[in-house]
């Protein structure tokens, strides 16, 4: 990478003022100050800006992974995780880079009017840098979103596999949607650590909210009910609806041995005989 001449950032620092308030405009117009607040995006822009031209002033000729450009790249990181916090897209994101070019190149060509040769090789080399660095701002913004994405989910599996406490020894899970391997996880975790924190001796996992049983469902269900037999529990499956059970019989699907029940209140009532708790109606 080639040094600009100190004439152009020379250019650069006499007219920051004026680069910041066209990039701000530019920016507006794109669109990409959305959730923004103006005074943070200000003080962005003014940051970037001394960033950039600080480097460029030492004449550097390192590549934008040299260690000239640490500071900046780690600007660039930090920006793009909070935009991905935001809820801002990539192309948002990468706009805050990219539309930096038009007030550059226009002090550019304000400053090299008459020099075309110098002009476009500075024209390059700012466009190289931009480029570069926006691809960055990219990549660190896609790894963001990513770890929000990921984070999001898991929040997501652990709200949707409650574990009920219904009676004492008694806990209860609700399944609602598909039950897939990750998720299996999750349920066997949480459930397995409620059985050890409440000394449960039933548990009773209630399908009712599954909407089909194949036979990776089955077998996520017994593995889940081995683990808990492994932990001196005891489990019911109850939700067994007509369909399910007809599915179960068609693809032929050994339950082991698991009792199982048509609904939550079954399988409850189960549980208490199992207990030896008897509950009668108040006269």
């Amino acid at each position: 990478m080639a040094a600009l001449q100190h004439r152009t950032v020379g250019a650069f620092r006499e007219s920051q003022s004026q680069l910041a308030s066209t990039w701000l405009a530019s920016l507006e117009a794109s669109g990409a100050t959305r959730n923004l607040k103006a005074d943070d995006l200000k003080q962005q822009t003014n940051e970037f800006l001394r960033l950039i031209t600080d480097v460029w002033a030492k004449g550097s000729t390192q590549s934008l992974a040299g260690s000239d450009w640490d500071e900046t790249r780690q600007f660039l990181e930090k920006l793009s995780h909070s935009r991905a916090l935001l809820g801002q897209d990539s192309q948002q994101t990468a706009s805050f880079i990219f539309s930096l070019k038009g007030a550059l190149f226009a002090t550019l060509q304000s400053e090299y009017r008459d020099d075309a040769a110098l002009l476009a090789e500075q024209l390059w080399e700012i466009s190289e840098v931009l480029d570069g660095l926006g691809m960055h701002t990219i990549r660190t913004f896609q790894k963001s979103r990513e770890a929000v994405i990921k984070r999001q989910q898991e929040e997501l599996l652990e709200l949707s596999t409650p574990v009920v406490k219904l009676w004492d020894g008694v806990l209860a899970l609700p399944m609602i949607g598909t039950l897939d391997s990750q998720r299996t996880q999750v349920v066997m975790e949480s459930l397995l650590q409620r059985i050890v924190d409440t000394g449960s001796e039933i548990a009773i996992i209630d399908i009712t909210g599954v909407p089909t049983v194949d036979t990776l469902v089955a077998q996520h269900l017994l593995k889940t009910v081995t683990a808990i037999r492994l932990m001196g529990a005891d489990c019911i499956i109850s939700g067994v609806r007509p369909q399910i059970a007809q599915t179960i019989v068609h693809l032929g699907l050994d339950l082991q041995g698991v009792v199982t029940k048509a609904n939550l209140a079954d399988a409850l009532a189960l549980a208490l005989r199992r207990l030896g708790v008897t509950v009668t109606k108040a006269v």
